[in-house]
């Protein structure tokens, strides 16, 4: 992984994907093309054999709010058990699914800013789990590192000693047995504490185990977390039933109900990866938003406040709300990955990429009561154009406002600010003879240090890309100070903790490592390009 260099690529290497750095990314573009299907997307459809239902017949699910097991007035306790379970997604079908708490999505952990929670996480399922609070500020020994496992019962495995990437046979990474000295693992059960200091805002908590993340989050381990504080509360955005957490993933069924997943080991044990026409990513051909597809919500004609998550593997939307007569709805986004913007901005479309999440107020005001608003994909076609729909079913009054300015507490980074700048390519490769995902030439590799940074430091990254890649960091939010040589787009605004870098694009991204010290990781958001070796280690120190 590169350091820092001071006479190294010049802006118009980078930025434009010239000069040296533009060479290095060459074969990576011309070998990713051939994977991306189409330029929409990065990744291969699985096709669902089951019966599907028409959109906007099944009502959309609320995930249940999780209750403390204990409090003591400064700390809340929580238990999760993660355990497989069968439940009703396709009308008449039943669907085995690994859960957490026996539902999916798992059930919404509801935070305050500065009070710790701490949560006990007991695997009862057959493989070991490690979970992350995805846009958690959290101390390293929470952070569900992949290699921090939580081992089940009677599993044979010696704990710092992992299966490493899929086969040499052209399917995966092939890079055989991986050690890690620094793994920490338990048996049965771990806790998870989470201190909430940090903006509000939605995130949420998924698997993070080394190698096999993709197929553990397709099987429904992912749930929501909610950070809240005093000031946000008091800003009258629309609150109670008029606030919707709204999940959104792909899935593909068998003609059982079953999930469909091409993993080359569907017991996910032994070996890692997916089969070949699936390794630039897994897309499914049914929507679910909140676990059901293409559901419905009746409400009322006034404003809403949706809180978008894009759960999904490799899957990226442009979503757009259109009224019966084929108006658009404004999407006023007024928060981004790590909460509040400065001020509310106004779009009629917005793309969302693997992880990231919007905040958003849609007014039904104008929607005649008794008609559909459908929220749709405009980077989808067939059934996966659709996503849900809203039922306008009564007149409202709405005593709910969106303020010209909704905070003043993000932060105030500058260029100048930044004492170190380095350069990463996300690109394809080949490791041990099979299809790989790199970051500076490397495939990930837990014992080895690629970036360290002293606590507090502020630093500017440069991002290029061969396709799709929504890159994330740990631990810290990041604002982003260009896309390709350009001034960054409208939905850029805010603090992020992803950005979609778009095929053969680049980015300038800015942050401050502060927070905690110890070992993180940054890497590709599309699940399997992080399986495939697609990450790396950021050790703050």
């Amino acid at each position: 992984m590169p350091e820092p260099h001071s006479n190294g690529l010049t802006r118009r290497q980078v930025l434009g994907i010239g000069g040296a750095f533009g060479l290095l990314t060459t074969t990576g573009l011309a070998t990713a093309a051939t994977l991306a299907r189409r330029p929409a997307t990065t990744g291969g459809q699985l096709r669902s054999t089951a019966q599907l239902p028409p959109p906007y017949q099944v009502p959309l699910p609320l995930p249940a709010v999780l209750k403390p097991v204990s409090t003591d007035g400064a700390a809340d306790r929580y238990e999760i058990v993660q355990r497989e379970t069968t439940a009703e997604i396709l009308p008449g079908l039943r669907t085995p699914l690994w859960t957490y708490g026996g539902s999916f999505p798992g059930p919404t952990i509801e935070a305050r800013r500065g009070r710790p929670v701490t949560v006990t996480h007991h695997n009862e399922l057959p493989v070991p789990t490690a979970v992350h609070l995805h846009g958690g500020r959290t101390p390293a020994e929470s952070d569900g590192y992949p290699t921090d496992l939580v081992l089940p019962a009677g599993w044979p495995q010696a704990p710092h000693t992992m299966p490493g990437m899929a086969g040499t046979d052209g399917h995966g990474g092939g890079m055989g047995a991986m050690t890690d000295p620094r793994a920490v693992t338990t048996r049965l059960k771990r806790d998870y504490t989470f201190p909430n200091d940090q903006r509000p805002t939605l995130l949420w908590y998924h698997d993070h185990r080394m190698d096999f993340t993709a197929p553990a989050i397709w099987r429904g381990l992912a749930g929501l977390y909610i950070v809240r504080d005093d000031a946000e509360d008091a800003l009258g955005l629309p609150a109670g039933p008029r606030e919707i957490p709204l999940m959104i993933a792909d899935r593909a069924f068998t003609a059982d109900g079953a999930l469909t997943y091409p993993s080359l080991d569907p017991t996910l044990r032994e070996r890692p990866g997916v089969t070949e026409p699936y390794v630039a990513g897994v897309l499914g051909d049914v929507i679910l938003v909140n676990g059901a597809p293409w559901p419905v919500h009746e409400t009322d004609a006034a404003r809403h406040r949706l809180r978008l998550l894009n759960a999904s593997n490799a899957r990226h939307y442009e979503l757009e709300a259109r009224t019966e007569d084929g108006r658009r709805l404004d999407l006023v986004r007024i928060g981004a990955d790590q909460g509040l913007l400065a001020a509310p901005v106004t779009h009629q479309s917005l793309p969302m990429a693997p992880a990231e999440r919007h905040d958003l107020v849609v007014d039904f005001a104008s929607a005649p009561v008794g008609s559909l608003v459908r929220i749709v994909n405009r980077l989808g076609s067939g059934r996966t154009r659709d996503v849900m729909a809203f039922r306008i079913a009564r007149p409202a009054t709405d005593d709910s406002r969106i303020p010209p300015a909704l905070t003043t507490d993000l932060p105030d980074w500058h260029r100048e600010d930044a004492v170190r700048t380095r350069d990463f390519a996300f690109r394809a490769g080949r490791m041990n003879g099979g299809h790989g995902w790199l970051i500076g030439g490397r495939p990930f590799d837990p014992a080895r240090p690629d970036v360290t940074v002293p606590l507090g430091d502020t630093e500017i990254w440069r991002l290029i890309a061969d396709v799709h890649h929504p890159v994330h960091l740990h631990l810290v939010g990041f604002r982003i100070l260009t896309r390709g040589g350009k001034p960054p787009l409208p939905h850029d605004a805010g603090l992020k903790d992803t950005v979609s870098l778009r095929p053969g694009e680049s980015a300038e991204i800015i942050t401050r490592f502060d927070g905690y010290r110890g070992r993180y990781l940054f890497h590709c958001h599309n699940a399997e390009h992080e399986d495939m070796g697609m990450m790396a280690n950021l050790e703050v120190v």
